[in-house]
Formats: structure tokens, sequence, C-alpha cells
């Protein structure tokens, strides 16, 4: 079967074909971090918005942690196949806004000059939270993460950190003009905190001080909310595509219906017209990505940890479970709730839970549980324990949101579910946390040890003794009664 490529588009259906013609558009962005969430929701924006209102904003993408997708998108010009999954059945499309593809960590080189082009504007990321390899707790990059010291000591740069600030600094000598760095992951205040990440960097290498005005007077970092759901592309979704469009595709990516993205409109220069996609432009994005990080993100930790400790593997399986939609409910309106009021305008919070419960429970998305519990270690300081420590404050006991911490505790700690049957922890914590739990016995203990790490949790919170005792009394409960009937018991509570 032929495979997806330019040359290929003309057999395809109108309705399956890109937005816009690849072959005429010029690229205006590089993105760092090609993955399926990429390609699935910035890229798909980017190219209904230059369909709507013109501009060369194709992008360059390119590959953070390995040289897959480049070598499955490079064969077929960029292109790719998103499939939008809902109960009422599938969409197909051809996505062709990805112009260029590199391996970032076979060229950096290449990354640099490509970050220093005049003709980009514009630079986005999606690299995951532990991608920045920062502390959490600090805000800082880590002091001790030899690939950053590699980089601070002059290699082609292959960290994101480190490819980014090399990046600005070639434009800085290049004249090649302001630029705008835009980060699309789930940390605290995105844009600002990549910003003074970039700045750490910079401080700590050569030309610091002409750097760093330049970073003041010519670049921004807006924050932004994103909000999709993707999957990992399976050999059926692949099958269904070549099935519909009578054309192989390595690089196909499934998404839901549903896709949200507000930007802080804060640009050194121009910029795609993405409102023509319905993309929010605001003044401030965090009570947006507040809201989103802590109703959607941290419910789908929750159902991921109790799904895997109970043998559950997809998510839509796991909250048509009565208690766990139960617990899923209490944690947003009596947890969550109480720590984003005022909402962000536009917002309505009650019927942002009942579509999230509709989302979740998409039999057509198969999410599974194991994509969702990776690295918990970086994911919950923002999920999970601002909520908390916020309602801790307020003289609340989250009982909800310490079941899902209790949960992750169980799952690092015992590694094994509810049948005995192994689990895999892939967390870039995993070598400390196995360290800390290997001489542990009680409950107590295992918490205590936990709780002990600096580098998750903050230590106001580890000292809240309300939180200790909780947590090793929901910790013994999934021990000894299993996921579902303690979250049977903390629903009912």
């Amino acid at each position: 079967m032929t495979r997806l490529s330019l040359a290929a588009l003309p057999t395809l259906p109108a309705a399956a074909r890109p937005r816009v013609d690849p072959a005429r558009l010029g690229v205006g962005i590089v993105h760092l971090g090609l993955g399926a969430f990429h390609r699935a929701h910035q890229a798909v924006l980017t190219e209904d918005a230059v369909a709507v209102a013109g501009g060369d904003w194709g992008i360059c993408g390119i590959t953070q942690r390995s040289g897959t997708v480049s070598r499955r998108l490079t064969p077929q010009d960029g292109l790719y196949t998103l499939l939008e999954r809902g109960d009422g059945g599938c969409d197909v499309r051809v996505v062709g806004a990805l112009r260029e593809v590199l391996d970032g960590r076979a060229d950096p080189a290449t990354v640099v000059e490509r970050i220093a082009t005049p003709e980009v504007n514009v630079v986005t990321l999606t690299v995951t939270e532990k991608g920045y390899r920062h502390d959490i707790s600090t805000g800082r990059l880590r002091s001790d993460d030899p690939e950053l010291a590699a980089d601070l000591a002059g290699r082609p740069p292959r960290t994101t950190v480190g490819q980014l600030t090399a990046g600005l600094r070639a434009r800085r000598r290049a004249g090649a003009g302001p630029v705008t760095v835009v980060c699309c992951d789930n940390l605290a205040d995105n844009g600002a905190t990549v910003g003074r990440l970039v700045r750490d960097f910079a401080e700590r290498s050569a030309e610091r001080d002409d750097l760093l005005a330049w970073l003041d007077d010519q670049v921004r970092f807006p924050s932004t909310m994103v909000d999709r759901i993707v999957p990992a592309a399976t050999a059926a979704d692949r099958a269904e595509v070549a099935a519909r469009l009578g054309l192989t595709d390595e690089g196909t990516v499934v998404a839901e219906r549903f896709c949200h993205w507000v930007v802080e409109d804060d640009f050194a220069g121009p910029r795609p017209a993405w409102e023509h996609a319905g993309v929010v432009l605001t003044d401030d994005a965090r009570p947006w990505e507040r809201a989103k990080v802590r109703l959607l993100n941290a419910s789908h930790s929750t159902i991921a940890y109790l799904g895997q400790l109970a043998g559950w593997q997809l998510v839509s399986e796991c909250v048509r479970r009565p208690a766990v939609a139960a617990v899923v409910r209490a944690l947003m309106a009596d947890d969550v709730v109480p720590t984003l009021l005022p909402p962000p305008p536009g917002l309505d919070l009650g019927a942002y839970q009942e579509q999230l419960m509709e989302r979740f429970a998409n039999r057509a998305l198969p999410h599974r549980t194991a994509q969702v519990a990776m690295d918990g270690s970086q994911k919950l300081p923002q999920r999970l324990l601002g909520t908390i420590a916020d309602r801790r404050r307020q003289g609340a006991e989250p009982l909800p949101a310490l079941l899902c911490l209790a949960a992750w505790m169980r799952f690092v700690a015992d590694r094994r579910d509810d049948s005995g049957r192994p689990l895999t922890v892939d967390d870039p914590l995993a070598e400390e946390i196995a360290a800390r739990v290997t001489s542990t016995r009680t409950t107590s203990e295992v918490v205590d040890s936990l709780l002990g790490m600096p580098s998750v949790f903050d230590p106001e919170l580890a000292a809240d003794t309300v939180v200790r005792d909780r947590l090793a009394e929901l910790l013994g409960r999934l021990r000894l009664d299993g996921a579902e009937a303690t979250a049977d018991h903390v629903a009912s509570a």
C-alpha cells in the first residue's frame, strides 16, 4: 500500500486533506517535543488558523528523547493523520502544518540554528514536566543533572533548556530579532517558569550579561493552558487509517473531539491568528491553567492510580465504576473547586466537571491508565499537592485528594496490584523512591519516607500531621481492602 506523502495527497477525499497546501507553507514556528499531544493539539489549531487568516506558520518539529517520530514522519513529508474519536463515531483528517522534522538528539547544532532563523517568530514546547530537568520545590534547574552539566560545559546541547537557551543566544548573535517562547506543558505558570529556567541556564554560562539583557528586551514567555485527551495510537488505529484512506501512515495520532487552548496575548513579534481556530487569548492564563490541571489532570491521576491498583487498564473502564466515579466527583466538587474561586471569566465550573466525566467515560478513546500513571513524582506537585495544601490552610481534610496521593504511594512502594500482579513504575525518580521504601515495614514508615522527598513535597505539607495520619490510614486500607473498596469508603465518608 502507498505511504502517506505530499505526492499521495491528491488520492485522498477532499474532506480528509490538509486545510492548507503544505507545499506552499513556510516555517514560522519551531516546536520542541514532537510527541502525539503537539500533533493533535497545537499543530492542528495552527493549521486551522492559517486556513482562515493565512501566513507562513508551518512548523519545524524537533524530537527530544528519541528519533522514532522523525523516522516515521520524514518519509511522509511531515504529514500524519488525526483520528478524532467520540462515542458517535470517528473523524479522520490529514494534517499538513508540520513542514520539517529534526532529531534533536542526533543533530543539536541544527536545532540551535533553526531557532536563530529570522523567519521563525515563535518557539513552542511540549516536552512533559520531566523534560525541563528542574527541581519543582525550588523552581531552579537541577544542579546534579549530568545532562545539564554537559550542556553547560559546552557540548552541542541536548537538553530542552540547553537547546532553547543556545538557540536564543545564537539568535541574539545573528540579529534575528525578537521571538516568543510558548510553553504548552502542565507546569504551574508555565511561561514564567520556562523563562526562569532559561535565565538560570544563561546565568551559569558564557556571555551571561549580554544574553540576560537581550532576553529581557527581546523575548516573551506567555503562559498557556492546553486541554485535550490524547492517548497513544495503536496498530489498530493505523490499520483504520489504512482502511479509510487507502494509505499507510506510521505517524497516526488519536484524540477526543474536545480541544481547548488558552494563551496569554503577550508576544514579542508576529504570531498565528490562533483566535480564528477558537483559541482564547487572555491577559492571564493562570486561572485557566489552575482550573484545568487541578480538575482534569488531578482526576486523571486519581483514576489512573486506582485503576492500576485494581487491575483496570482503561480510563473509561475505571470511571464507569460507581466508587471511582463518586471519588472523582467528590475530588472535583469538594476539594478542588473551593481552591478555584473565583473561576476564570467564562468558565462554568459545574458544567466543566460534568463535561470531564463524560470525556473520561468515552469508550471510543482507549486511554490507558499506565500512560497516565507515568512520572507521578513530576506530575502530582502541579496536579494535586497544591489542592491539598490549599484545603489544609482552609481547615479542611481533603480526603479524596489524599486518596489519590495514597494510591500513588502504594503504586510506587508495593508495585503490585490487588491481585498480586507486578506493576511498572515509569518515573525519573523511580530509583530514589525504591531506595526510600525498601526498608520500610509499616504504612506510616512508607508515608514518612516518601513525604521526606524534598524534590516532590513542600516541607509544610510533609510536616502536616493530619496529612500524614490520613495517608497512613488510606494506604493501610488500600493494602488490606483494595482500591475499589477503599474508593467506596472514601466516597461514602
